[in-house]
């Protein structure tokens, strides 16, 4: 088949879970056979090598608000193309490329991976009442409805008249060919002394990493210096965790790492960490929707997970199984936790193996690609 991906909000390559997840689709898509076209922003090396056709294509003024002011530049795209797919990484101010499909007769793909419903006490929905007519929320629900599939992380974010036959509920996932717990190269910091557990991500309260450097200066105060942090990534909190960690030994922030030297950068650590908090983040009140990549790079690094016990958490990592679940609302649970895993190498082996075991097999950006792959054949032509 012929894919046209329009994900224009998003560059590539990046080090944000966005990038990777688009790069992760594309590629498995082109390697299933199928010849893909993906429209996206240049980052600031080359476009990955390969099969995947990119196609340099960003926001008016690099704004995401205007994405759907593309719409006729996809359409000349697609006439050329005639793609039999098209697919569209979903925003609400977006639908630049899937309102094209019934007219070319494509079958149309929306991945959501982001809320379409309002989470309660929303101001973009009091916003959107003050117009009367509810524009966006009209809008968000047209593009579902012009989906032939949908897939997402969790349906709860869907609008309620979504037929459940049209979703396909798939995790993100991991390249678990490049993560590994052999994992080698250049590392561009020195990883600090001890046992390492690390962050990666987005700094963003509800990431919580915050939470991590609370627990190191926890664990200092019980006398324990053999933990150390490795924080990987940039974000609006970035200052308020280093003021966290400041005066504690045992601690590198990295900034941000291109995602080509983090399977590198894991390999180096032995306990991953997501201290997610979902209280800090009104739209997770709809649901954990998130399909947390760093959690699957960890556990595809051979890494035990450490993580809150809420929500669908202890769905995608057993407690003592892949990793250990801690109770968030216990201030001492976190560093308990990790005061568990650093005294214990055999524990550790045992739960970083198991991680390792169920990321090849649930987890892999193959397995997420295998199920889309399915389901838009199951669709057949479009008339």
């Amino acid at each position: 088949m012929r894919i046209l991906y329009s994900a224009i909000d998003q560059t590539v390559p990046g080090t944000k879970g966005g990038s990777v997840h688009v790069t992760a689709v594309a590629e498995g898509l082109a390697a299933l056979g199928h010849e893909v076209h993906v429209l996206v922003g240049p980052g600031d090396a080359p476009f990955p090598a390969g099969p995947v056709k990119w196609i340099p294509m960003r926001p008016p003024l690099g704004a995401q608000q205007l994405r759907w002011a593309r719409r006729g530049a996809v359409k000349r795209i697609a006439d050329r193309l005639r793609p039999d797919v098209i697919m569209e990484r979903y925003y609400n101010f977006g639908g630049e490329a899937i309102v094209h499909a019934r007219s070319l007769h494509a079958r149309a793909v929306l991945e959501v991976n982001a809320p379409v419903v309002d989470h309660p006490g929303s101001r973009k929905a009091l916003i959107d009442r003050a117009l009367l007519v509810r524009p966006m929320q009209r809008w968000r629900e047209y593009l579902c409805a012009a989906a032939d599939l949908i897939v997402t992380p969790d349906a709860a974010i869907l609008p309620g008249s979504t037929p459940a036959t049209k979703i396909l509920q798939a995790e993100w996932g991991a390249d678990t060919a490049r993560f590994h717990p052999a994992a080698q190269g250049p590392l561009p910091f020195t990883p600090p002394p001890g046992v390492v557990a690390v962050f990666a991500g987005a700094f963003r309260s509800w990431h919580g990493a915050i939470h991590l450097a609370r627990a190191i200066r926890r664990l200092r105060e019980r006398g324990r210096q053999d933990v150390a942090v490795l924080f990987i990534g940039d974000g609006p909190e970035l200052a308020a965790v280093k003021a966290e960690a400041a005066n504690l030994v045992g601690i590198v922030f990295t900034g941000p790492l291109p995602h080509a030297v983090m399977p590198a950068a894991l390999a180096s650590a032995h306990i991953g960490v997501a201290p997610f908090d979902v209280g800090a983040h009104k739209p997770l009140t709809l649901g954990f929707y998130w399909s947390p990549l760093k959690m699957f790079e960890y556990m595809a690094s051979g890494l035990p997970v450490v993580a809150p016990a809420v929500a669908r958490i202890p769905e995608l990592v057993g407690d003592r199984r892949e990793g250990l679940l801690y109770n968030p609302a216990d201030e001492n649970a976190l560093a308990s936790a990790l005061e568990d895993l650093a005294a214990d190498a055999a524990l550790r082996g045992t739960l970083g193996a198991a991680a390792r075991e169920r990321a090849v097999r649930e987890y892999s950006w193959a397995a997420h690609c295998r199920a889309l792959d399915e389901r838009i054949a199951r669709l057949g032509p479009a008339r």
